[in-house]
């Protein structure tokens, strides 16, 4: 960013630019904890394995005191070599990195593996070695390639870049070695520090015309990746939603990447063993899928894959998994309204996940707007969610479970009656949400509220002075 303002309406200010330096930010401590923290600046799904990293045991004359400051995975299954400058970079830099692209090229799985139970275990994780091999490996999509791995994309984060490095690492580039430069920018917003992560080599004009073959490599498995991006995509929607409670039951119904005669074999392959075709929901963005079949955990395109190596005997890339599983609204979840529940037959992960997209379940809202709806009044999941941006089904599971909720009782299906998945948090309470509602007003005819009192999507807006 070459010019940063704040703004005010018609008028906008230019913010003066800073340095890491003169704000007292270092590298290590600072720099260095924002990429680990935020690993997309250096791409697109880059795991970091380690940080600091000196332990060259097996090379020859590099002293201990050569550091690595942060080495990534990518999905691609490339490792990401990063040097950090947290002023203009030295000259040489680009000599560094290609020094320690070189010495990491030799690593394998257990050599990665153990690095990164390390770098967990100094920062307060303690995993064991099979665990960090298996992390690594459910990070790469397809096969673990040991050529791919020889081939480290290096990343140069800096404030400037000299020329010399600029037009060393495009000559570099051009015989073939894939290096991006990263410019980080600090400014002072008021008391604010702001940062920002600047590619300005390779810029995607010259990326297209000046791919390595690592990179073209990379390429093709980028591909296979975007399956995997939306499924991971659709996973941290339903997750950050709260769309789907723990426990609730899918269903397997085979689809995108499966031939139909596959999808038959599949289905007659259920047939055979229930379990098979069936699997239950957590809250999980890695592997939220518990497969009745085994009692693993999988993620929705790992059991997909799994199901159809098992019925093929071949592996399979391509599939998106979340189109596999449905909703099965036969079971409906404890506190969830039956009749919200209904509305999710013949829904799949996917779709679902479409449907709500950016859906929050930050219940911020949902207790100010319920703090406002007066007594002899009421309204529905429904039209609450609608008013704070969710859905239905998350506003019932959250109005069970909360236990801050102002007025809960007030909060109806859309037949003004009160849901079976109703639940006092309150374990003491035993009379019904009905009869308190009727206490402060409101009229019930067989079992349902007096549809004149309810407060419409409109009314409960204007509640929040919208």
């Amino acid at each position: 960013m070459d010019h940063l303002f704040t703004v005010d309406g018609g008028s906008a200010t230019p913010v003066a630019p800073t340095a890491l330096a003169a704000e007292g930010l270092l590298e290590r401590q600072h720099l260095q904890e924002w990429v680990i923290t935020h690993p997309q600046v250096l791409g697109e799904s880059v795991l970091v394995i380690t940080s600091e990293f000196d332990r060259w045991a097996d090379t020859d004359g590099v002293p201990a005191r050569d550091r690595l400051d942060v080495l990534g995975l990518d999905a691609t299954g490339r490792l990401v070599v990063v040097e950090l400058k947290r002023g203009t970079a030295d000259r040489d830099v680009h000599l560094q990195a290609i020094t320690y692209a070189a010495l990491v090229s030799r690593f394998d799985l257990d050599t990665l593996a153990q690095a990164h139970r390390d770098f967990r275990k100094g920062r307060g994780e303690v995993l064991e070695l099979d665990e960090c091999r298996q992390r690594l490996l459910d990070h790469v999509d397809g096969d673990w390639s040991p050529e791919l791995l020889q081939r480290p994309r290096q990343v140069i984060i800096a404030a400037n870049f000299p020329k010399q490095v600029t037009h060393t690492v495009v000559w570099l580039s051009e015989m073939n070695l894939d290096i991006d430069l990263i410019q980080v920018g600090l400014w002072k917003v008021k008391d604010q520090l702001v940062a920002g992560f600047t590619k300005v080599y390779p810029t995607p004009e010259v990326e297209e015309f000046t791919l390595a073959p690592a990179r073209i490599e990379a390429k093709a498995a980028v591909e296979k990746l975007e399956e995997r991006t939306q499924a991971q995509k659709a996973v941290h929607v339903l997750v950050d939603a709260g769309l789907l409670p723990d426990g609730t039951r899918l269903r397997l119904v085979p689809r995108h990447g499966a031939p139909e005669p596959i999808r038959q074999a599949i289905q007659e392959w259920v047939r055979e063993d229930g379990k098979r075709g069936t699997a239950t929901w957590s809250n999980n963005t890695c592997n939220p899928l518990t497969w009745d079949a085994d009692g693993k955990i999988y993620s929705p395109t790992g059991l997909a894959k799994h199901v159809f190596t098992s019925v093929t005997g071949r592996k399979v890339d391509g599939i998106r998994g979340t189109t596999w599983w449905d909703v099965d609204t036969s079971l409906v979840p404890e506190a969830v309204d039956p009749s919200e529940w209904a509305a999710l037959a013949g829904i799949d992960l996917a779709r679902l996940s479409r449907q709500h997209n950016g859906t929050s379940k930050d219940w911020t809202g949902l207790h100010t707007l319920l703090n406002a709806v007066p007594a002899g009044r009421w309204t529905t999941y429904g039209d609450v969610a609608t008013v704070i941006g969710s859905h239905a089904v998350p506003v019932g599971t959250h109005l069970a479970t909360c236990g801050q909720c102002p007025n809960a009782w007030r909060v109806l299906n859309a037949a003004g009656r009160v849901s079976p998945g109703f639940r006092w948090t309150d374990p003491t309470r035993t009379e019904s949400p009905a009869d308190v509602l009727a206490a402060e007003g409101v009229r019930f005819d067989a079992g349902a509220a007096d549809p004149g009192l309810r407060l419409s999507v409109d009314a409960l807006k204007s509640l929040l002075g919208n």
